[in-house]
């Protein structure tokens, strides 16, 4: 994230960034396709929890319950700490057009992990795959938000306001 900050994504090489963490560069093709990879590691993995989580829901949860519940779960896990690492990767993404349009692949694959999710608590495909998509849409604007603020909020704090206010505005 330093180098990206410091000289730009189009700047940095995969070279600089591993020797800047003590690697050979055969040892950073191991672990990531690409310089991309970096910024997107750990995506998989939170799906994984996030799809979980929703599948775990009570029964008597509405499926923007159960997202809703799931996102404030995974934002356990984002403390304040982790708050100025989002803060310059979200500069990063927001900079390059081309991690804008990986930042939306991973979007979609997350929305239709959780429409799966939700279908498999009983909601039918169309009423799934329309409540995944307006749950990561509310965790885009919650993280985004978050990210921006200069409060001490907590992410799920943030979370659960953005649920809120989108219960606000659908009514």
């Amino acid at each position: 994230m330093q180098l990206y900050s410091e000289r730009g994504f189009d700047s940095t090489t995969v070279a600089q960034i591993a020797q800047a963490a003590g690697l050979t560069e055969r040892t950073f093709f191991r672990h990531f396709a690409d310089k991309r990879e970096v910024l997107f590691w750990g995506a998989e993995a939170l799906q994984d929890f996030l799809v979980h989580e929703v599948e775990a829901a009570p029964p008597s949860s509405t499926p923007l319950d159960a997202l809703a519940a799931a996102f404030v779960q995974a934002a356990t896990v984002i403390s304040q700490q982790r708050r100025d690492l989002a803060r310059r990767r979200h500069a990063i993404i927001t900079a390059n057009a081309e991690l804008q349009e990986r930042e939306l692949v991973k979007m979609s694959r997350l929305a239709g992990a959780l429409a799966a999710a939700l279908g498999r608590r009983g909601l039918r495909e169309h009423d799934a795959s329309l409540a995944a998509e307006v749950g990561v849409a509310l965790f885009k604007v919650a993280f985004e938000s978050w990210a921006r603020d200069t409060s001490e909020k907590e992410l799920a704090q943030v979370i659960l306001e953005t649920v809120a206010n989108l219960r606000t505005v659908a009514t």
